[in-house]
């Protein structure tokens, strides 16, 4: 795969230059980051830029794996013990989860989790601010000025990361449960409608040939936005199946 160099003062910079220089959209570039950048002293001495090497994306949609990669499940056994496969609404607490907690009790807590990832973002050589919020007990937080999908990473795993160690931060010393969700570039409500297309597309395709078929593996809040897409839809029913943290979503055809 053909592969080129761009450079920028930042990274961000360094892939909009390899996107205008290619004519293609930043979301259907990989790169990686050769050589960090550095603002030297003040911006006047030792100044260094951003060195990149960039490939093209051999899909154009990071969903297609969810989209294409479902299994046909022709040897189904709908009596599978319950190891196996897990009711629709055995999906983890965690996301059915509500929270009592005042908005304005939370307010230390948002400051310290937009700190937190400030402060892990300026280790990226990318341009960004955070904004927060406090809504419906929950610390909501938005990376600003990202627009190469650097900090949303494939499938937004990079997003989840973040999220991940920023609710360890907020949590490590606090017997109360704070949940701090974290998006970019409106992430979240794309995925959650990425997700929802592929689940009635593949719950469609259940139905017209009458067997269970799968999505690819998936996390556990990804999975409960398909049981949810799929539960009023009728003749139709969603079971997880596997083991361990990712999952695959069976749709199986009512009879």
């Amino acid at each position: 795969m053909d592969s080129y160099e761009f450079e920028g003062k930042t990274a961000e910079e360094a892939i909009n230059n390899a996107s205008r220089e290619l004519k293609i959209s930043p979301e259907n570039l990989e790169f990686e980051i050769i050589e960090p950048g550095s603002a030297g002293i003040f911006g006047l001495v030792g100044t260094r830029k951003t060195k990149i090497r960039v490939t093209i994306k051999e899909s154009d949609d990071d969903d297609d794996d969810d989209f294409e990669d479902y299994e046909d499940l022709d040897h189904f056994d709908n009596s599978d013990s319950d190891e196996e496969i897990e009711e629709t609404d055995e999906v983890e607490a965690e996301d059915n989860e509500e929270t009592e907690e005042a908005d304005e009790d939370l307010a230390p807590y948002l400051k310290s989790a937009i700190d937190a990832l400030d402060n892990i973002l300026k280790l990226i050589p990318v341009e960004t601010s955070v904004k927060g919020s406090c809504s419906k007990g929950k610390i909501s937080l938005v990376i600003e000025g990202d627009t190469s999908g650097i900090l949303i990473g494939r499938k937004g795993k990079t997003l989840d990361a973040l999220q991940y160690i920023i609710n360890k931060i907020i949590n490590k010393d606090t017997d109360r449960k704070i949940k701090v969700i974290i998006d970019s570039e409106n992430y979240r409500e794309r995925r959650i409608e990425a997700l929802t297309q592929m689940a009635l597309k593949i719950g469609n395709k259940a139905r017209k040939y009458k067997k269970p078929f799968s999505t690819s593996p998936l996390n556990p809040h990804d999975r409960r936005i398909v049981h949810l897409a799929l539960k009023n839809v009728e003749k139709l029913e969603t079971r997880s199946r596997g083991e361990g943290l990712l999952k695959r979503v069976v749709i199986i055809p009512k009879r």
